[in-house]
């Protein structure tokens, strides 16, 4: 077992901004909106978002700073896309996908004043990187293919194996290991994948309050972070709205996007449209193909969507006691509880095996374990005495062997083998499991729309980065119909709870605007 300290927060922060909606799932129609303004959603606003994700929100929250009228369209019935807290276990409140936060850029903590609207975590993890690449878009260097030296050099160290990087600076391979999984996490690869050395760089380059390389959990759950977005966006008077799907964008007879068109029928007109969606639902299924080029189709259709990743959320009568730290008589939280616990993560050959099954179908049968306590610091997550715990697993293929369907039994099959995985380390831990939510990658595509269940909208390999995401030529945020818009993490920098895209996008377009 080997253990790494990441979080910590307190309680949530309601907000008087927020009417009829609720963090955890919320009412039939619900929605967030400004007070003292329309209650009702309009049919023609300055900026429409599709998708309330963090990206999107983030996105919304600086066009309404700006002064643009802007409105976000969600489909789920509770905002912040993969960053939501939910109540899947009555009592029980689960960051449900993406459970830890340290990416966000410090700039969106301070221009949208998050603290203020209720934001709070506890840094914690002493990483040292911190590069800057994330805070702005593609470089030109790169678009226009200047400065090749400094770009090759660049691209050398990112397309490095993370077993080569680590073996340079460590020893003991459990520690190795344990590094490893962040350059593995999301991706469809092993630490001797060339390029997984990137995905190690983008896990490590965040910070949290002026900690660089702090990692935390959100006080109330992730989906407290959107709700401290939203209420930023909604207090400069943006409209935010839940169960509101999209089916197209609207296009005009000039071909620039004009609006979108919800799946009720109802068209909502707008000079400019944002896609927090992944370029996949964006451009395949949201935006007539006879507008767009036929090799930007091909290439987001080829995309490296493939998705490694099985998230399994666990409500527990009682905190796991662990054969290498056994718990406290009184049964209190100890330093480790508090900690990522990762397990099967011995050596890095162990992390090898597991994906080598998954490339051929197949389950790993010792899967990759990353498993987080976040009620042992916020105990407003779980009723008294109980926990919720978070596992975050891999390898688990999109497609399994033979075309078989991950079905009931399946998912089963697997979380089992999990679950024995961790009564190995912590005897009696599959004795105090209340309830357990698994989520496959096409639960994880399904539910929160990402492409394959990739946690990133697409691989983080070099082929899908900087100039080429989501295909090169776009990575700028503009896509090819005029006045439609990329935010999410299919866009630039990547994946991640960082809010880089949304804002990134939100500055281009604004530009754009300005010029209308």
């Amino acid at each position: 077992m080997a253990a790494r300290i990441r979080a910590k927060t307190g309680t949530g922060c309601p907000s008087h901004w927020l009417r009829g909606w609720h963090l955890s799932p919320g009412l039939p129609g619900s929605r967030l909106a400004h007070v003292g303004v329309a209650d009702q959603l309009q049919r023609e606003y300055d900026a429409v978002v599709i998708g309330a994700g963090h990206n999107g929100l983030v996105a919304a929250a600086y066009l309404q700073r700006a002064g643009v009228r802007t409105a976000v369209l969600e489909k789920r019935h509770v905002l912040g896309g993969a960053a939501v807290t939910e109540e899947i276990v009555p009592g029980f409140k689960f960051s449900r996908a993406s459970y830890l936060l340290s990416l966000l850029r410090p700039q969106i903590y301070t221009e949208l004043e998050l603290q203020q609207h209720g934001l709070r975590v506890l840094p914690r993890d002493p990483y040292s990187f911190t590069p800057l690449l994330e805070d702005r878009s593609p470089p030109r260097s790169l678009l226009l293919g200047h400065d090749m030296a400094q770009t090759q050099q660049q691209i050398a160290q990112f397309s490095q194996k993370d077993a080569q990087i680590l073996d340079q600076w460590f020893e003991s391979e459990p520690l190795k290991a344990t590094l490893a999984t962040d350059a593995v996490i999301g991706a469809m690869a092993s630490p001797h994948t060339p390029g997984s050395g990137y995905v190690l760089l983008h896990h490590v380059m965040g910070e949290l309050e002026g900690r660089r390389g702090a990692w935390g959990y959100v006080a109330g759950g992730m989906g407290a972070l959107s709700q401290a977005i939203a209420c930023a966006a909604a207090a400069r008077g943006a409209h935010i709205f839940a169960e509101k799907a999209v089916s197209s964008v609207l296009l005009g007879r000039d071909r620039r996007a004009q609006g979108v068109v919800l799946q009720d029928g109802t068209e909502v007109r707008s000079k400019l449209v944002l896609s927090n969606a992944s370029p996949q639902i964006t451009f395949l299924e949201l935006t007539p193909q006879e507008q767009l080029p036929k090799d930007f189709i091909q290439r987001i259709r080829q995309a490296d969507t493939r998705s490694p990743v099985t998230k399994i959320n666990v409500a527990v009568d009682r905190l796991p006691s662990f054969l290498a730290v056994p718990n406290a008589r009184n049964g209190q939280p100890l330093p480790h509880h508090q900690c990522s616990i990762h397990l099967n993560c011995e050596g890095t050959h162990l992390l090898h095996q597991a994906f080598t099954e998954a490339t051929q179908g197949h389950p790993s049968s010792r899967p990759m374990i990353e498993l987080c306590i976040p009620s042992a610091l916020d105990p407003g997550l779980a009723p008294r005495g109980c926990h919720v715990v978070s596992l975050f697993t891999q390898y688990t293929p999109s497609v399994l062997a033979g075309g078989q369907p991950w079905d009931e039994q399946a998912r089963n099959a697997y979380a089992d083998t999990v679950f024995d995985c961790i009564e190995a380390y912590a005897p009696g831990f599959k004795a105090s499991v209340i309830g357990r939510d698994i989520l496959v990658p096409p639960d994880l595509e399904r539910i929160f729309g990402l492409p394959g269940g990739n946690i990133f909208h697409g691989g983080m390999s070099l082929d899908q980065l900087y100039f080429a995401r989501p295909a090169p030529s776009y990575s700028g945020y503009r896509s090819p119909v005029p006045n439609l818009y990329l935010c999410g993490s299919g866009a630039h920098p990547g994946g991640g709870v960082m809010g880089a895209a949304g804002r990134n996008a939100a500055r281009v377009a604004l530009e754009d605007f300005r010029r209308l």
